[in-house]
């Protein structure tokens, strides 16, 4: 614990910095973080980092494949003047156990409804990124959205059309990396603005807390991609969805077919927006959840 508080420490002291060079004020009376541990239905020990008043209204946010909940340090910092505010480090992520199993997206999502179920009070907001969105749509799919306010769903395909086009594979494929530099150049093409490289360093070490096996199952949902296209239209709770160019089609038809869901683009971000355009991120959540959720 001493070791999780120490990195959340030192990752709001450098959000702080970087708001001050970009002439903005580092959020006054944030609360201080603190860890949270429950364990689930299958006997497994998963970490939440927590912050803001206990009786606030509930954001969880869900870190995407690999990733650290402590990937939301900014949004930790910024809405726990407000709310209650808590980042999830799913199985075999962050300062999770890493068990042998359960790397698929109905256990996940049973462990996201597994969280809520730990949390005071509901409905909650739920903020996913990435895999997080799938493991999300996957908790809404089986559990329905009795304890939800609403979703924030954060650059990965929500199953609408247009499908994305895979890339073509390379004429001449070059050997695999070891496995800890595949996992360094991922977390370097997160950014779009390099974070800096006690940052990187730091998020890829927390990368290569999931085993290289884990992470493949990770890669390989077996699901249709009705699946969850069928999610998000069966929920009636405000939706927002925010995505790179690359999205952009998909939340065109989404906020087209699905009346009431707001969509916004990040064009100059990297994978991971809401840490290359933080103060955006902030604003646009802020401005979603007083107007659509808790006004």
């Amino acid at each position: 614990m001493r070791m999780a508080w120490t990195r959340i420490a030192i990752l709001t002291a450098g959000l702080a910095v970087c708001w001050l060079a970009e002439g903005l004020v580092a959020p006054a009376h944030a609360a201080p973080a603190r860890d949270r541990y429950f364990i689930t239905s299958d006997n497994v020990r998963l970490h939440m980092i927590e912050a803001g008043p206990p009786t606030g209204h509930t954001i969880l946010f869900v870190p995407g494949w690999t990733m650290p909940a402590w990937i939301w340090a900014a949004q930790i910092q910024a809405f726990s003047r407000t709310y209650h505010v808590v980042a999830f480090d799913p199985r075999g992520q962050g300062e999770s156990d890493v068990p042998p199993g359960g790397y698929e997206p109905l256990r996940r999502g049973q462990d996201i409804a597994e969280a809520i179920a730990n949390l005071e009070p509901v409905p909650v907001i739920v903020v996913a990124w990435s895999l997080g969105v799938l493991d999300t749509l996957a908790y809404v799919h089986t559990h329905g959205d009795t304890n939800l306010a609403g979703l924030v769903l954060v650059d990965n395909s929500v199953g609408e059309a247009p499908a994305p086009v895979p890339s073509p594979p390379p004429r001449h494929p070059a050997p695999p990396l070891p496995h800890a530099e595949a996992m360094r150049r991922f977390v370097q093409g997160l950014f779009a603005h390099p974070p800096g490289e006690a940052y990187l360093d730091r998020l890829t070490e927390a990368s290569l807390h999931t085993p290289e096996a884990a992470g493949r199952a990770l890669r390989s949902y077996r699901l249709p991609r009705t699946y969850w296209r069928d999610a998000v239209y069966a929920t009636s709770r405000p939706v927002l969805y925010v995505v790179r160019p690359y999205w952009e089609a998909q939340a065109e038809n989404l906020s087209r077919n699905r009346p009431g869901t707001e969509s916004a683009i990040f064009t100059h971000a990297g994978h991971a927006l809401f840490v290359d355009e933080p103060a955006r991120f902030d604003a646009l959540l802020d401005d979603f959840i007083r107007r659509r959720i808790w006004p």
